[in-house]
C-alpha cells in the first residue's frame, strides 16, 4: 500500500498512544478540533455529539465512556463521530481533576458537606481500587462520584455544546462562501466572460 506505514505499531504501542499522544498535547487538541470542524453534519448534531462525549467522561465508567457517549448521542439525536471526539475531554490530565470534582460534590449532595479532597490523591485512590477492589467495598467511592458526574457533566456539556455549535456554524458557513466564490471563477454567470470577471 502506497502510504502504509513502514513498521507496524503493536497493540500495546496503540494503547499508549490512545492514552497519551506521540507528539505534543497542544498539537493533538488541534487535530481534534480540525476533526469536529470538518464532519459532515448540522451544527446542533455535531455539538450535541461532542456534548455527550464531555458528559460522559465525567462518570466514573472507565472503559465504557465511548458507550455511554454513542448512547446519548444516539437518545439526542448528535452525531456518533463528535461523540467519540467528546471523550478527550477525559484525558490522563484531566482525570484526576474530574474525579476529585465529581467526589466532592457529590459528598455534598448526599451528605450536605464536601470533603478536602486532593485531585492526585482520589486519582490514585480510584485508580487502585477499580483494579484491585470488589465492587462492594469501591461502590462508597464510586456512589459520590456517579451522583456528582451529573451536574458536572451537564455543565461541561453545555459549555462545550455552545463552544463547539458557534465553532461549526462558523467554519461552515466560511467554507460554503469559499466554495461559492471558487464555483463563480470556474463557472461564471451567464452573459460574463473571464476577461470581464477578471477587468472588473
Amino acid at each position: 500500500m502506497l502510504f502504509r506505514r513502514r513498521q507496524i505499531p503493536t497493540r500495546i504501542e496503540r494503547l499508549r498512544v490512545a492514552v497519551w499522544p506521540r507528539n505534543s498535547w497542544s498539537r493533538s487538541t488541534k487535530y481534534f478540533g480540525k476533526r469536529v470542524l470538518r464532519l459532515t453534519a448540522t451544527p446542533h448534531a455535531i455539538a450535541i455529539g461532542f456534548a455527550a462525549g464531555a458528559f460522559a467522561s465525567c462518570t466514573p465508567l472507565v472503559g465504557f465512556h465511548f458507550l455511554t457517549a454513542f448512547g446519548l448521542a444516539w437518545v439526542l439525536r448528535g452525531n456518533l463521530i463528535a461523540a467519540a471526539l467528546g471523550t478527550s475531554i477525559g484525558n490522563p490530565i484531566t482525570f484526576p481533576f474530574i474525579w476529585a470534582f465529581t467526589f466532592k460534590i457529590g459528598q455534598w449532595i448526599l451528605h450536605g458537606r464536601a470533603p478536602k479532597a486532593d485531585p492526585a490523591h482520589v486519582h490514585q485512590q480510584f485508580q487502585h481500587g477499580l483494579f484491585e477492589k470488589s465492587l462492594d467495598s469501591l461502590w462508597p467511592m464510586l456512589k459520590p462520584m456517579f451522583i456528582g458526574g451529573v451536574p458536572l457533566g451537564l455543565v461541561i456539556g453545555s459549555v462545550s455544546y455552545v463552544i463547539v455549535y458557534k465553532s461549526v456554524e462558523v467554519y461552515q458557513r466560511r467554507r460554503k462562501r469559499i466554495l461559492a466564490e471558487r464555483g463563480e471563477q470556474l463557472f461564471p454567470a451567464p452573459g460574463r466572460t473571464l476577461e470581464e470577471d477578471g477587468g472588473a
